[in-house]
């Protein structure tokens, strides 16, 4: 391990203030709020950054609150802040009970949600969960506010949709109507999950039918990815998703492109796809 370079840190008072330093230095900066991962990669001399602005300081930033029918988790809140969010757990249980799981307490106490998905590492946990609950991200920059759909957001490994310019304020995701049943499970051996899969389904009949479904596997390809053709599969009377979630889960793992790495080969992943995609199905119908 390389020494860690020099590097000044710089502490704006408002998102603006943010993305004019952002602008200014560059690519001799970077945006930082718990540096789980940016540190450990400068200390690798993988990135190299003469100026980090932290965000975290910014007042509000690191907020989780229920406002005009959507959930809305600053950018700064940290894993642990969400994991253990009263409002969360009352209204979507299911992203408390993924953020139990990601790294330790340690990484969970420091790291942010955004600044998780902002570095868009491929093994990420809440960037796989995101994308069925249907959510998106708020970012501003000197052009003003916008909104980017999670699915849109992540570019490949490490690359995002963010301008040079922007900062990410926060990550909405619509209080669903309706009845809908969810889980997210993982595996994993080594430091990082090897597989992601998150799932939802819309019911009116207690889990006999189901009307709508979302389906997202992530962590065995460079983006996680939702599919269309699995959630076809997958919307149907409860008896005949049973029968199909095979050939769902075959979907899921062609829409990904599952490729081989060192945290295995495509043809495991592709089984793992078949075992927890049922895990998922049973999970979030109540069973273990």
């Amino acid at each position: 391990m390389m020494p860690l370079r020099r590097f000044e840190i710089h502490q704006p008072s408002t998102v603006a203030e943010a993305a004019e330093m952002r602008a200014h230095f560059g690519e001799q900066a970077s945006l930082y709020a718990g540096g789980t991962e940016l540190l450990l990669a400068m200390k690798h001399d993988v990135l190299r950054y003469k100026h980090l602005i932290d965000v975290k300081v910014i007042p509000g930033l690191d907020a989780i609150e229920l406002r005009d029918g959507m959930i809305r988790i600053g950018a700064a809140a940290t894993h642990r802040s969400v994991e253990r969010s009263a409002l969360l757990r009352s209204r979507l249980p299911v992203f408390t009970s993924m953020e139990s799981l990601v790294a330790n307490v340690r990484v969970r106490n420091t790291g942010t949600l955004g600044g998780n998905l902002c570095f868009a590492e491929p093994h990420s946990d809440p960037a796989t969960l995101l994308l069925v609950l249907d959510a998106s991200v708020a970012v501003e920059g000197p052009l003003g506010r916008r909104e980017i759909p999670i699915h849109d957001f992540f570019i490949g490994p490490y690359e995002t949709r963010l301008a040079p310019d922007e900062v990410m304020t926060g990550i909405q995701i619509p209080v669903a109507a309706g009845q809908w049943r969810s889980a997210y499970v993982k595996f994993q051996v080594h430091e990082r999950p090897m597989l992601g899969l998150a799932l939802a389904l819309e019911t009116t009949d207690n889990g006999e039918t189901f009307s709508r479904a979302r389906v997202a596997v992530g962590c065995v390809s460079p983006c996680p990815r939702r599919s269309a053709d699995a959630e076809n599969l997958l919307t149907r009377a409860r008896s005949e998703v049973e029968r199909n979630l095979p050939l769902a889960a075959e979907a899921l793992a062609e829409a990904a492109d599952v490729i081989d790495d060192q945290q295995g080969s495509a043809e495991y992943k592709r089984h793992l796809i078949q075992v927890f995609l049922r895990r998922a199905f049973a999970r979030a119908l109540g069973g273990n």
